[in-house]
């Protein structure tokens, strides 16, 4: 075993990557009379994390305020506002045995999320347990990672230090940069949400406010990774809090047997969610942006009102997304499914010289010819992009408590058209996740 392998300290093996968890845990315990948040627990929450750390990623700190510098606002959500900063100094890389401290790696970028004081606090601590879950024990890019929790000065406000996604939130990326983005930029747009849904749906979460303003990017032409677990909860808990019964999120993105009260928050809703978005990364159109975004579109969504879909779409991904948004909650795919289904299209796109004879690569093809005629045929159209957004089309979480509600259905056409897509590509191999939701 090499010298990188062993700890310089207690000569025993690395629980990671240079960090070992024994004689680390022994130094943040030794801190542990220095520093308070002023509240129990989150003083615990941060301890447990530091006592437990395998890998460096996995520990958070509470970071006094005055270590950020260039503290400006950037973005606001329904329930708070996003700040960048300056750490001076940056999160912790490992233990310095010469000067008995921690080594850190430099100045650094991050995002503060400060929430709004009539948040209630329990609900701040549990965005906080299950982003850090949802970042450390599912794959380091699925979400943004999570360094720490300073304190506002002068409101108060406990706020989470998060990385600082650059390119900012996928709607504006999508607005700004639709056209330029090709079909092989699509389909690995849609195959990294799966994958990173299906890693969070494997620990038992579920996202509960899944839209292009939750999912973030250092650069979008490389992953995405997903935000704000504010609505997130763990199957199986707090089942009897009535709280958890009112219904927050964007109204367009919620699955219609939630709006309705139908069904509590499942996985299966989550990717009703991503139907909608994968719509928005084919079309580059959020859905029904001239229209009020009320009780009124939240009964015709429950009645089988989707967004309409363009007829020259590749087929077999019209086929994906409208089962995405099937108000039959079992017909669903699970994200298990749409990863490996997608997978096997890009790989085909990808490789289209050996795979010419695919039908995801001859669809593609007839899209991007439809796509060049219309250009090149008529200049005065207009770019997809331009359309007209309703004052009252809402694009940020809030309470949507409408009462009721129709029981949910599909459109009288839905399960004809659905029918007529699978028949049509009954020789593509489909990849449903075999165990479910």
């Amino acid at each position: 075993m090499s010298s990188d392998e062993i700890c310089q300290e207690c000569n025993q093996e690395y629980s990671g990557y240079k960090w070992c968890k024994p004689c680390n845990s022994k130094h943040f315990q030794n801190d542990f009379n220095n520093w308070t948040s002023g509240n129990d627990k989150i003083d615990k929450f941060i301890q447990d994390t530091q006592l437990n750390a395998n890998y460096n990623y996995e520990v958070i700190e509470w970071i006094p305020y005055d270590r950020f510098k260039d503290v400006k606002q950037i973005g606001r959500g329904g329930f708070g506002t996003i700040n960048y900063a300056r750490w001076i100094g940056g999160p912790i890389n490992k233990w310095d045995i010469k000067n008995q401290q921690w080594k850190r790696y430099y100045d650094f970028e991050v995002a503060l999320k400060k929430f709004d004081n009539f948040v209630n606090f329990n609900d701040v601590l549990n965005e906080m347990e299950i982003h850090l879950k949802a970042y450390s024990r599912s794959g380091i890019d699925t979400s943004l990672a999570f360094h720490g929790i300073t304190r506002d000065p002068e409101t108060h406000s406990y706020i989470m230090v998060l990385d600082y996604a650059k390119d900012g939130n996928f709607r504006e990326y999508l607005k700004i940069n639709f056209n330029n983005i090709n079909w092989f930029q699509k389909l690995n747009h849609l195959w990294h949400l799966s994958d990173r849904l299906m890693n969070i749906h494997k620990l038992d979460i579920v996202h509960q406010d899944f839209h292009p303003g939750n999912i973030l990017s250092y650069n979008f032409k490389g992953g995405l990774e997903i935000s704000d677990f504010g609505l997130s909860k763990l199957i199986g808990e707090n089942p009897n809090n009535p709280e958890k019964k009112n219904i927050v999120g964007v109204l367009p993105y919620i699955a219609p047997e939630v709006l309705s009260g139908d069904e509590e928050y499942t996985k299966a809703a989550d990717v009703y969610s991503y139907g909608i978005i994968a719509y928005e990364i084919v079309t580059g159109i959020p859905p029904y942006p001239d229209i009020p975004h009320d009780k009124d579109l939240a009964m015709k969504i429950c009645n089988g009102l989707r967004p309409k879909i363009p007829f020259h779409t590749p087929k077999l991904i019209t086929r994906m997304i409208i089962r995405c948004w099937d108000a039959r909650v079992t017909h669903r795919p699970t994200f298990k499914g749409l990863r490996d289904e997608l997978d096997k299209y890009r790989n085909d796109y990808l490789y289209e010289g050996k795979n010419k004879d695919s039908e995801i690569v001859i669809q593609i093809k007839k899209a991007e010819e439809f796509s060049a005629n219309q250009e090149s045929t008529n200049t005065t159209t207009t770019t997809p992009l331009n359309y007209q957004t309703h004052p009252q089309a809402i694009y940020t979480s809030r309470l949507l408590n409408y009462s009721k509600l129709p029981k949910p259905k599909n459109e009288e056409n839905f399960e004809s058209e659905l029918e007529e897509l699978t028949k049509s590509f009954s020789q593509i191999i489909t990849y449903d996740d075999i165990d479910g939701f």
